[in-house]
């Protein structure tokens, strides 16, 4: 046998500065079936799983960029961010804990508001971020998603929620649980102006943005395997001493139990928005024509 075939040495020798690793970012694995894909390849599938469809969650950018025509839209109140009404303290001051989450998410707070084109059709968007402080609805997150509805008013145009959200920020306490009453106000008032308002539910939907906007549209729909819900599963099995059915809470379950209009693959969004809408349009065009 060849000498070249045979190890002489015992054990790893080669030094650590030599070793070659593969570098982050460039692959992805799925947590549901475990199918491993390129990075670039999830990206194309909206971060989507192409074997079993896991939902990865998204930021709102990147809501925009697929939703709106060639990635274009006009961002609203950009600029807004938290005050501190009840000077409150956790392990940490909440001015610090914001200017910190501010820093590390490159946010202003738990939302984005936009508008621009969908397939040419005008549309206004807001878009919940998980990232900052989960999702929380603070006084920040109930104003900007008022004033996008009075922009949706103001302009006569749809209005699309993308929620995504842990419920109410318990460091504004009151001032947080009032937004629910104002964005439910400000939803009945793009109602009664004939406007269509269409509620996305994604991964997680649960606490006062449920039980406010998130479950008051025209059409409720949600992505694939999102948790929706009030109270959390644990909190809810533990309130009642009973084991949860199987799924409770997902969108499935959600849809099964009448709470939502239908279920919508990430991928297909953008084209059964544009459909929704032009129906929607075309109804509002023929209540409009004289009999």
């Amino acid at each position: 046998m060849s000498s070249w075939f045979n190890r002489k040495e015992k054990g790893i020798v080669t030094p650590t500065d030599q070793k070659k690793e593969t570098p982050d970012g460039l692959w992805y694995k799925c947590p549901e079936c475990k199918t491993v894909a390129t990075m670039v390849e999830h990206k194309r599938l909206l971060s989507t799983c192409g074997n079993c469809g896991y939902h990865d969650r998204l930021e709102a950018a990147e809501y925009f960029s697929f939703l709106f025509d060639g990635g274009q839209f006009e961002e609203l109140d950009a600029t807004m961010h938290s005050a501190d009404p009840l000077h409150f303290v956790d392990t940490k001051a909440y001015p610090q804990r914001l200017k910190a989450t501010e820093k590390s998410t490159g946010l202003r707070d738990a939302v984005r508001t936009a508008h621009g084109q969908l397939n040419g059709l005008g549309l206004v968007v807001a878009a919940m971020d998980f990232k900052f402080i989960g999702g929380s609805m603070g006084s920040v997150v109930g104003e900007k998603i008022a004033r996008a509805i009075d922009y949706a008013r103001e302009h006569r145009l749809p209005f699309l929620m993308i929620s995504r959200s842990g419920g109410a920020r318990m460091m504004e306490a009151g001032f947080s649980l009032m937004q629910m009453a104002k964005t439910s106000a400000r939803l009945a008032m793009l109602s009664e102006a004939g406007l269509p308002y269409i509620s996305l539910l994604t991964d997680p939907t649960t606490g006062g943005v449920t039980a406010s906007f998130a479950m008051l549209g025209d059409f409720n729909i949600a992505e694939p395997g999102a948790l929706i819900g009030f109270a959390g599963p644990r909190v809810i099995k533990e309130t009642i001493g009973k084991d949860l059915p199987k799924g409770f809470q997902s969108a499935e379950f959600v849809l099964e139990h009448g709470f939502l209009d239908f279920i919508i693959d990430r991928k297909e969004l953008k084209t059964r928005l544009h459909t929704l809408l032009s129906m929607l349009q075309a109804g509002k065009g023929a209540e409009a024509e004289p009999a």
